[in-house]
């Protein structure tokens, strides 16, 4: 059995009477997830807090899942070894497909440097038959490090420079970058409203708002 297999036994899936449609007839949207992807300090969850905030003032329903509201609850169990950095993601996975069935515009902000990963998520959505719309923000690590607001980069190049590192992503620990994405942003050139502006010209080129 694989680690992500049900191990529960005696369940079966019960389908409810309100249906897809419904939901989003009632919000006047399609449920969708754009997920954020891209080091940190790239500008992510920036962004979609930019977009979050454009899309709830234009009278839409929309949520940010980002590393404060999910390590502090529903993750605070998993720490950042290999496996629970998967274990991480696969979580926001599910919950974005949940978010995105009840008809809300998820916006997951996550650094998710793996591509199997980020493709299993792509693959949920898929199956559910679910927009999933792949945002890559791909701010060179030169502005990134420029910026660190939290000072994460300069603990990790000071623990690279001692020989103990911290696998931290772009500098001991590798980031792979989408191949595909839906949207490429650069936040070095880019303001916030200027990318959650783009944003919402897609979700409107895609019928979903």
């Amino acid at each position: 059995m694989q680690k992500n297999d049900i191990k529960a036994t005696n369940i079966t899936f019960h389908q409810g009477h309100v249906g897809r449609d419904e939901r989003q007839a009632l919000l006047r949207q399609k449920g969708c997830t754009l997920w954020f992807t891209g080091l940190s300090g790239s500008g992510k969850s920036t962004i979609a807090f930019a977009l979050e905030h454009v899309l709830i003032q234009a009278g839409r329903l929309a949520y940010v899942l980002d590393g404060d509201n999910i390590r502090h609850g529903l993750n605070k169990n998993l720490g950042f070894t290999a496996d629970d950095r998967e274990e991480n993601i696969r979580r926001i996975g599910e919950v974005a497909r949940l978010f995105a069935d009840a008809g809300v515009i998820t916006l997951a902000s996550f650094i998710s440097p793996y591509r199997r990963n980020r493709d299993q998520v792509r693959a949920l959505h898929v199956a559910a038959e679910l927009p999933f719309i792949e945002v890559y923000c791909a701010t060179p690590i030169e502005t990134c490090e420029a910026r660190d607001p939290k000072g994460l980069y300069k603990k990790a190049r000071a623990a690279l420079a001692s020989g103990q590192g911290l696998g931290f992503t772009g500098i001991d620990d590798p980031y792979e970058p989408p191949t595909q994405p839906e949207v490429t942003v650069d936040a070095t050139g880019t303001s916030p409203p200027q990318a959650a502006a783009a944003l919402i010209a897609y979700l409107r080129e895609r019928g979903i708002v």
